[in-house]
């Protein structure tokens, strides 16, 4: 039989609430379409069809600290910048029975997306956007062979994605730590293709008590980058000490004080405006900090290849116990790592099989490791110090000429280099479990689980050169992670009309790297860097169901509690001269000491002294997060009834299942939920409203001590959607959807 489903989604800034980092209510506008259709091809074939387009158009708010033009006096600056967004998918897929026993299946796939003012919001002005354009395409082929109790999957993939990301302007870039930036884009005209093939083939055998499964994958990739970043040029305002100014913008004799960046970027552009030379206007605190400018051949090519091999067994040794274990190898160019071996075991047993209230105790241990990633090595490809050069320049005196290359390379100006360490290993995590489920109930389940994550050979960067003007920036695998969590989930069904669930993590995640990009903040020590990761929100919780009432409406709400996020707190200087903003404050001990700043975490020093204790990375916490969704959903039953179907609705779906749904949060069906499917057509209407009780949840936390918001954000919470779009123009969401299905 043929099926087919039409969604549509639609949502305005109308009946939106304004977002609070915003003085006026952005525009936003959501046309989402959503489609599909299913069918037979004769006897041996069928088809199915899916398709999508989303039109959004999302007011991106700027939220940021400037200087009047006139008065060069600190004012609070506010932008809306309307941002096209444009996504459009097909994926088309027929399977064929070539045999009783042998399946064959293709599917391609093609998306196309356009964001036109990409890069814009919280503290990057309006003429920091980029046009982006992207067309990814899939092919896949797939052969299932089924022989007795023996079932063969063979499987390859091709995925290309190339994106091609225009600047809207070309201007030098001034950025004004924790303030705003300014100028152009860092992209240039940048392109980058991707070519990605893999190839699979999995078997899966039955005998007796035991499920044996093995397999091979081979994996390939490409990538052609043309990136000619930062060919404009940057310079850099930051905190630091400077001498104390009298009403008359000179120096206080023998005073100095702890002066922001938005305070060095105000002096400089005064002593400018007078005419005072490069020196005088260092004297008294203005200049910029840094200069950095990029230069060479855009275009970089590196490619990589991995294999992984696996077999493992899942024995039932007994009706109430089951052993599963196996092996896992893994290996890849780019790094010489060929020791990549991952056991995994794990064990479940019910202790009470004639019991109507089931027991379940699972427990296992496995090791996973991480691919070093494609574009680690294009990045050590680049700015290997040949193919590109990126410039730098401690404390330049020339704001705001732009030299030339010829002229910074003649003055041995420092140069920046990446590399990656030639004793790379592949990150790992070796993870625990211990779990209790119990079935407390016919329709209640609760399950409590214990998880512990040791993760060896996390990356990080170091540069082994400062405080050398010429950094070198050397990736290594130096880096740990220790995670404990608890879990326990509640799953019920009370009748026919009502589902809940809900579940709640305790969680402790301490590391020394949050990834390749994390650089410690003294690279000749790493006191301090042991600290909270990125992942340590001490508590999540959250609570759904799904209810009917007596008008067949369906009312889901879904309840999110967590825990404020950690964030890094820095002085806003290069303090140890490795051309990075990351060092952290000291604790002050002599209260007496200039440039001081009294913060909710104490007394800290921007230019800490030996005998000070510097904080831990990550040491700030952010607050929590409250959000409130809710969706309604009517459906019509048009038609004739299907045949076998009962003349009642169909039942909802499991707490389980309005989960999985709430959570996945893909496409436009887990919006508006399944249809009735008693009739032949069904009409499905429905509400979704996001954040009900228009609860402010901040976004990430300006840790730069020297920024006048420090401590806080300058943008709600929330991420890029699955189709790389933002939407968080508005604080309260309302959509409408409407579905049809046959």
């Amino acid at each position: 039989k043929y099926h087919a489903t039409a969604d549509y989604n639609f949502a305005n800034d109308f009946w939106n609430s304004r977002n609070p980092y915003s003085a006026r209510k952005a525009p936003l506008t959501l046309n989402e379409f959503e489609g599909g259709g299913s069918g037979p091809i004769g006897k041996r074939a069928s088809f199915s069809v899916d398709a999508q387009h989303n039109r959004v158009d999302n007011g991106a708010i700027v939220n940021a600290i400037t200087l009047d033009a006139q008065s060069l006096t600190q004012q609070p600056y506010s932008a809306i910048f309307t941002v096209p967004q444009r996504y459009t998918r097909v994926t088309p897929r027929i399977d064929y029975q070539l045999s009783e026993n042998n399946t064959i299946s293709f599917r391609y796939g093609i998306t196309r997306g356009d964001i036109d003012g990409a890069g814009i919001g919280s503290f990057d002005l309006l003429s920091r956007g980029h046009h982006t354009t992207f067309l990814n395409q899939l092919a896949q082929f797939t052969e299932t062979v089924v022989r007795g109790t023996a079932i063969n999957e063979t499987r390859f993939q091709y995925y290309r994605n190339a994106n091609q990301m225009r600047a809207l302007n070309d201007s030098p870039v001034v950025q004004v730590l924790g303030s705003f930036t300014g100028g152009g884009s860092q992209l240039g005209q940048s392109a980058d293709t991707q070519n990605s093939y893999e190839f699979q083939n999995y078997t899966s055998i039955l005998r007796g008590t035991h499920a044996w499964r093995f397999g091979i994958r081979l994996r390939g990739q490409t990538d052609d980058s043309a990136a000619p970043v930062n060919f404009n040029g940057t310079y850099t305002f930051g905190g630091g000490t400077g001498p104390v100014l009298d009403g008359a913008n000179q120096s206080v004799a023998g005073q100095t004080e702890q002066i922001s960046s938005i305070e060095r970027y105000r002096r400089t552009l005064l002593f400018l405006q007078l005419g005072y030379s490069a020196l005088q206007i260092r004297a008294l605190g203005g200049g910029a900090t840094q200069f950095s400018i990029g230069g060479g051949r855009p275009d970089t090519s590196v490619g990589q290849f991995d294999l992984g091999l696996f077999w493992g067994d899942t024995w039932r040794v007994r009706p109430n116990l089951t052993l599963s274990y196996g092996l896992r190898y893994e290996t890849q160019t780019n790094i010489h790592d060929w020791r990549d071996i991952a056991p995994r075991v794990s064990i479940a047993w019910a202790p009470h099989t004639n019991s109507h209230r089931k027991t379940v105790l699972r427990a296992g241990f496995g090791t996973f490791y991480d691919r070093y990633a494609l574009a680690n090595t294009l990045t050590s490809e680049r700015f290997n110090g040949s193919v590109q050069q990126q410039y730098v320049v401690a404390d330049p005196d020339i704001y705001p000429a732009i030299p030339s290359l010829a002229t910074l390379s003649a003055s041995r100006s420092g140069q920046i280099v990446q590399l990656a360490d030639t004793r790379l290993r592949a990150p790992y995590i070796l993870q625990s479990a211990v779990s209790f489920e119990r079935q407390l109930s016919a329709n209640t389940t609760s399950a409590i689980t214990y998880t512990n994550s040791h993760g060896v050979h996390l990356l990080r960067s170091r540069d082994i050169n400062a405080p050398d003007p010429s950094p070198l920036f050397l990736t290594e695998s130096t880096g740990i992670y220790n995670q404990n969590q608890l879990i326990a989930n509640v799953n019920t069904k009370l009748d026919k009309n009502l589902s809940l669930f809900g579940f709640y993590v305790l969680n402790k995640a301490m590391s020394d790297t949050d990834g390749v990009g994390t650089s410690p903040a003294n690279p000749y020590s790493y006191q301090g860097e042991y600290g909270p990761a990125a992942t340590d929100v001490r508590h999540r919780g959250t609570i759904g169901g799904s209810i009917t009432t007596r008008w067949n409406v369906r009312l889901s709400p879904f309840v999110i509690l967590q825990s404020g996020a950690p964030f890094n707190i820095t002085t806003g200087n290069d303090v140890y001269g490795t051309t990075l903003f990351n060092a952290r404050p000291g604790i002050a001990t002599d209260t007496s000491r200039p440039g001081l700043i009294q913060t909710a975490y104490g007394l800290l020093d921007p230019s800490p002294i030996p005998t000070e204790k510097i904080l831990s990375r990550n040491y700030g916490r952010g607050p929590g997060q409250f959000t409130v969704n809710l969706r309604l959903a009517k459906t019509i039953g048009i038609g004739p009834l299907k045949e076998g179907s009962p003349k009642q609705a169909a039942a909802l779906p499991t707490a389980g299942q309005s989960q999985s749904a709430a959570l996945d949060g893909r496409g436009l069906r887990n919006l508006i939920g399944a249809p009735s499917a008693t009739r032949r057509y069904n009409l499905i209407l429905g509400m979704s409203v996001r954040n009900l009780l228009n609860h402010t949840n901040p976004g990430p936390i300006v840790g730069n001590i020297t920024s006048p918001l420090f401590g806080r954000a300058n943008q709600i919470a929330g991420t890029l959607n699955g189709e790389g779009f933002s939407e968080n123009a508005s604080n309260r969401r309302l959509e409408m959807q409407i579905r049809f299905t046959f």
